[in-house]
């Protein structure tokens, strides 16, 4: 996979996505976003090997092979069946914190190896969001996430669903997890600690709370749905630190860590 930039630099070929149809001896632009970080950042050149993937599974093999001021045009090689997700399917059931601590989080759960995000709006979250400003969020959230598989190596990107009241989300679970699934609620006042979580699971809901962490009463709702409060230890953490923490323990314990 782009072995002589690897050679040559010691670093892998930049990874960029493109959302549209792929083949071996495509010749497509990329998007501005990423013109911009491959010319302007990145400063590469005519000739210069880079990663493409579109989402669908696999990359391509790809070279520059014209800049201009507005655009960065590319051509395709070999298609490579290289794929980087978790054995395990894993969503994230967040509540909306504030600003940079939303986006680290879900930077780093996409690294982590998230299937799925689903914001949730709660009672304790500090920023409020609803029509043009909540679908704007969404998209940067998509964005940011697109921008997570450029650099971790994922070829599938996750998908960010709609900011949802926790409690509207909640209702269209059933009572019952599937055969295979495990719902885990943090929660820093939880009896169960995760180290004694036992079984096995193939797919895993973690719902993490904004700062302020859940209202009694979501909580129990939650609970309604299958969801198993635990903690990690017994300190207090950060939303960004539990979510994350958790994720890296779920690997771990059931993923590909």
């Amino acid at each position: 996979m782009n072995k002589e930039l690897a050679k040559n630099t010691g670093r892998p070929a930049p990874r960029f996505f493109y959302p549209g149809n792929l083949g071996s001896g495509s010749e497509v632009r990329l998007t501005p976003d990423a013109a911009h970080h491959a010319a302007r950042v990145l400063r590469l050149t005519v000739g210069d090997p880079v990663v493409l993937f579109n989402g669908r599974g696999g990359e391509f093999e790809a070279r520059i092979i014209r800049i201009d001021r507005s655009a960065v045009a590319v051509k395709t090689g070999a298609h490579v069946a290289v794929e980087r997700e978790a054995t395990l399917e894993l969503l994230l059931a967040q509540g909306l914190s504030s600003g940079d601590r939303m986006d680290f989080t879900l930077q780093k759960a996409v690294e982590l190896g998230v299937s799925a995000v689903q914001p949730l709006a709660t009672e304790r979250s500090v920023v409020k969001l609803s029509g043009e400003r909540a679908a704007r969020r969404a998209e940067h959230w998509q964005n940011l996430v697109i921008a997570a598989c450029e650099q971790c190596g994922r070829n599938f990107v996750p998908e960010v669903a709609p900011l949802t009241p926790l409690v509207n989300w909640l209702a269209q679970l059933s009572p019952a997890c599937a055969p295979g699934e495990l719902r885990l609620l943090l929660s820093p006042h939880a009896e169960v600690s995760f180290g004694s979580l036992a079984g096995t699971a193939q797919r895993l809901v973690l719902l993490a709370g904004p700062e302020g962490g859940f209202a009694p009463g979501e909580a129990k709702v939650a609970q309604t749905r299958g969801f198993t409060p635990i903690r990690l230890g017994p300190r207090v953490l950060r939303t960004e630190t539990a979510a994350l923490a958790a994720l890296a323990a779920i690997q771990a314990r059931w993923g590909d860590f």
